[in-house]
């Protein structure tokens, strides 16, 4: 009584049908269009049936029917045909990114724009970042003057920060190396986890291993790491306002209360694609996977995005550099081309990445005196 194969391939047509015209099936066109062999009273008690199951709906009165989540699921999941991008537009876009060769701030932003044009809806591209934590290099203390101390603090990667810390008292500049050195010693090479690992045995130490102003000088560089994950975690790239946009969920009917939808649906879309609000959180589930997620309008883990799906993907080098890229639009997408456009363009990124990044390496190994 569950999913027989013809219920299959009715609910594979009506997701078809509507991601081609945003309008609800009805029985009588999928018996005309596809030549089922079966009266429209059958298909519509199949539809009925597939509507039980949770598997499709319908909206107002009308007697079409349109797919849920649970639908769009079980279609990606089972019934999507698996497509690769043609030759000549892999070629083509393979092209580009040659095009800007070495130029990593081009290529996040040339993906983006691909991945726009090619799958018809918004995208989402994060930078390439450290595979790794963020891990703590070294320390320098410079005095300002009496009541004011420079912070530099250099992290692994090349990251360097900067912060002013106030003095209740005037310090030495030779007591400020011997503070600066203590402390890179004690934390060199340690992530934020691994730092707040140390501070709670030290806590459990008598006497205690830091003073006082080296613990205030501890806790601003594991503020400044705290700030720099969530930095990088909200750091998105978007592209393809326009392309989706121009989606008929976006369009207004001459009915006053679609209109209405319609303005609120782009304002709901602009909010997204401006602030990554409902985003953020998506990007370390992707980091921590492998091949294409998709996250199907409430699977989302936000109410911001439980009309939205996402179509995610993870590029880069692993224990190197990575990063995130993908595309956003209705839960009504076109789900094999967005999977397969998302698939080809990490595949491209990594490679580029890749050639960089052994390119890199051959060159600091070159860099080395052989004696």
């Amino acid at each position: 009584m569950g999913l027989t194969e013809r219920r299959q391939l009715i609910l594979k047509l009506v997701i078809q049908e509507f991601v081609e015209t945003a309008l609800p099936v009805a029985s009588e066109t999928l018996v005309r269009k596809y030549r089922l062999g079966v009266s429209s009273a059958t298909v519509r008690n199949e539809m009925a049936a597939l509507e039980d199951l949770g598997y499709l709906t319908h909206l107002h009165t009308s007697a079409g029917r349109v797919p849920t989540d649970a639908g769009y699921r079980f279609f990606v999941e089972n019934l999507m045909e698996r497509t690769a991008l043609s030759l000549a537009e892999r070629r083509m876009i393979r092209h580009q990114f040659y095009q800007v060769r070495g130029e990593l701030d081009q290529w996040v932003h040339l993906a983006g724009a691909v991945l726009a044009r090619t799958a018809q809806n918004a995208s989402l591209v994060t930078p390439p970042r450290a595979a790794d934590l963020l891990r703590f290099r070294h320390l320098e203390l410079v005095a300002i003057h009496e009541s004011m101390v420079l912070l530099v603090l250099v992290f692994h990667g090349g990251i360097v920060k900067q912060q002013t810390l106030p003095l209740e008292s005037a310090r030495s500049p030779e007591d400020l190396r011997r503070i600066a050195a203590r402390i890179s010693d004690a934390l060199a090479d340690l992530s934020l986890p691994g730092i707040e690992d140390l501070l709670a045995r030290e806590l459990k130490q008598i006497p205690a291993t830091f003073g006082e102003f080296e613990r205030l000088v501890i806790d601003h560089v594991m503020r400044a790491m705290q700030s720099f994950e969530e930095q990088a975690q909200e750091q998105i790239y978007s592209d393809g306002l326009l392309e989706m946009l121009s989606q008929p969920e976006f369009l207004p009917s001459l009915a006053r209360e679609d209109a209405e939808r319609a303005v609120e649906r782009t304002r709901h879309a602009l909010e997204i694609l401006k602030s990554g609000r409902g985003l953020g959180a998506l990007i370390p589930q992707a980091l921590a996977s492998s091949g294409v997620q998709v996250i199907i309008g409430g699977e989302n883990s936000t109410n911001e995005m439980r009309e939205y799906s996402v179509v995610l993907a993870r590029y880069g080098v692993d224990r190197a550099v990575v990063g995130v890229l993908g595309v956003i639009g209705p839960t009504r997408m076109a789900y094999p081309r967005s999977i397969s456009t998302v698939r080809y363009i990490s595949s491209v990124m990594s490679d580029l990445l890749a050639e960089l990044y052994n390119a890199e390496s051959r060159s600091a190994e070159g860099d080395v005196d052989p004696e």
